[in-house]
């Protein structure tokens, strides 16, 4: 290698450096001036069973609220306006900028149907990633569906849940609650059995026994 290339070297280095530099401050401030937009759906779940079923119903007019706060700190770093939803149960949320350090969360703020208000334990916020930079790319961003429980379960929801074959009336609180194996599958007919009731976990004996008729 000649004198003169290897003095070039310094200044090729130089140039890729620049370019490589240049090409990532580009790309964090394109993220940066992001705008993202954050879709969503709001339904009654008219079983009370925490997910939706057949019989769950949208929700116009619902309120929810977009907040992302930095991981460490917790300190607020966004937050949306209340959004109203349509009268299909869905909303849109526009959000502007890169919140990579931030845990972002959709949640539910109230219902027009005091019939069907209670927030659901398990679908009342949702967590949604607002950054490019962590490999998801597109400005569309997908929240979980976000649920009320009606007052009172459905007539119709036992015959519902009969068909799914996972969830057992709960007599102390009232409503339908899931079931983590209180139903047995009938080897000989090859469904649920009896079919006149449901099964409960017996406590005391530790297996499935025969809970009271529906």
């Amino acid at each position: 290698m000649s004198t003169r290339e290897m003095a070039n070297i310094p200044i090729i280095a130089l140039f890729c450096f620049t370019i490589f530099g240049s090409s990532s401050l580009n790309f964090v401030h394109g993220a940066e001036n992001m705008t993202y937009v954050v879709v969503g759906h709001v339904y009654c779940d008219t079983c009370r069973v925490e997910f939706e079923t057949k019989l769950s119903e949208p929700i116009g007019g619902a309120v929810v609220k977009l907040e992302c706060r930095n991981r460490t700190d917790n300190h607020l770093t966004f937050q949306s306006q209340e959004i109203v939803t349509d009268d299909r149960g869905d909303y849109h949320i526009a959000v502007e900028g890169d919140y990579e350090e931030s845990d972002c969360d959709v949640a539910l703020v109230r219902s027009p149907n005091p019939d069907c208000s209670d927030p659901s334990e398990l679908w009342r916020k949702s967590r949604v990633v607002l950054t490019t930079l962590d490999g998801v790319s597109g400005e569309l961003r997908f929240a979980n569906n976000l649920g009320f429980k009606k007052k009172v379960a459905l007539p119709q929801c036992t015959q519902v849940l009969q068909e799914i074959g996972y969830y057992e009336l709960s007599q102390e609180a009232g409503d339908l609650s899931p079931s983590l194996g209180y139903y047995e599958l009938s080897q000989e007919a090859g469904d649920i059995s009896p079919s006149s009731g449901y099964y409960e976990l017996s406590q005391e004996a530790g297996d499935i026994s025969p809970s009271s008729e529906l």
